[in-house]
């Protein structure tokens, strides 16, 4: 698809990211049901459930959530997607919502949990066993995270699937193998195909690696560089990438890294600084491991990359020489609503 040079406003913004690859057309056509985005709050939920719809017009694509987010609901109906306010913590809540042939599991609590990691373990653990359950016949594609790995060597190509799930001590990603172990169990038990998202950094222009960046070399600030590596991929291409695993879904279900090649934090700043006409300050220096995955398979099932890291910097660097980074920061981060 064509790409824009920079964004105008915000609406142009998400028009892109949901907008589906002519791959995903047709890999949606041979795939029959709706569509049921459980988690649809998160901040790349609207923009997936947009695409899916843009995919499939004719299809039901049902966004279920608290709805915290004052206009949401309204928004997503807007682009023809059905909306259902559910709590994923009640059994009774999961009853009442359809079925569907499809399932993407979105719903999570992520980081800075700290003072409620038992929300954190219910949210990551206790949903995708009663989600499993409930959804037993369909295909559910869920979201997890690079964050199960162990550290790997930033010299090497990442830790790939085979790679058992044993993460640093935190309550987070420990939280997160558990998700993965619930897919599973219900998985190897009535024979549900899926696959689970190990998403690595999906980005876009008002939050992630690279605005992160921008905002400190705007500020002056120093830029860290312990954790001197990581995987990102562009947001729209995450969605895309997503709902054509789908297609893809193995039984008993499959992990599958999802996300761009690694990337130097200190060259993507020097690039973002050169842009920005700012000089970038570091401190520290790069350790010699960091929490990076290789996504060779994910390339040879949906091909590479079509927004590169130079794209993504020239659109991060006129967004934020626009004053635009505070604008229309995404507010559906509340761990309730799931934050991916």
């Amino acid at each position: 698809m064509p790409l824009p040079d920079r964004f105008e406003d915000l609406e142009q913004l998400e028009d892109l990211m949901s907008q589906p690859s002519a791959a995903l057309v047709q890999t949606l056509q041979k795939i029959e049901g709706d569509i049921l985005v459980l988690g649809v709050g998160g901040k790349m939920g609207p923009t997936l459930a947009r695409m899916a719809k843009r995919a499939t017009p004719g299809r039901r694509v049902i966004g279920v959530a608290r709805f915290s987010e004052p206009g949401l609901c309204e928004r997503l109906e807007g682009h023809g997607v059905e909306c259902i306010e559910a709590d994923l913590l009640s059994r009774e809540a999961l009853a009442a919502l359809p079925d569907a042939p499809n399932v993407v599991f979105m719903a999570g609590r992520k980081f800075g949990s700290s003072g409620s990691e038992w929300l954190t373990w219910a949210m990551n653990a206790h949903v995708p066993a009663l989600v499993a359950e409930r959804w037993r016949s369909s295909r559910i594609v869920a979201f997890s995270t690079a964050c199960v790995y162990p550290f790997a060597d930033v010299h090497g190509p990442g830790a790939r699937e085979e790679v058992p799930p044993t993460p640093p001590a935190g309550e987070y990603a420990n939280s997160c193998v558990a998700r993965e172990r619930m897919f599973q169990h219900f998985s190897h038990l009535h024979g549900t195909a899926g696959r689970l998202i190990r998403l690595s950094y999906a980005i876009d222009m008002r939050y992630g690696v690279l605005h992160d960046l921008a905002q400190k070399l705007i500020a002056r600030a120093p830029i860290d560089l312990a954790m001197g590596h990581a995987n990102i991929i562009w947001q729209g291409e995450a969605n895309d990438w997503t709902l054509r695993a789908l297609a893809h879904c193995d039984t008993p279900t499959s992990p599958l890294n999802l996300s761009g090649p690694a990337i130097s934090i200190r060259e993507a700043a020097e690039g973002l600084a050169q842009r920005l006409g700012v000089e970038a300050v570091f401190t520290g220096r790069e350790a010699d491991t960091a929490w990076l995955i290789d996504c060779s398979r994910a390339f040879e099932l949906f091909g590479p990359q079509q927004v590169t890291l130079a794209r993504m910097l020239d659109w991060t660097a006129d967004w934020t020489r626009r004053g635009m980074a505070s604008l229309g920061k995404p507010t559906h981060f509340e761990a309730r609503d799931g934050k991916y």
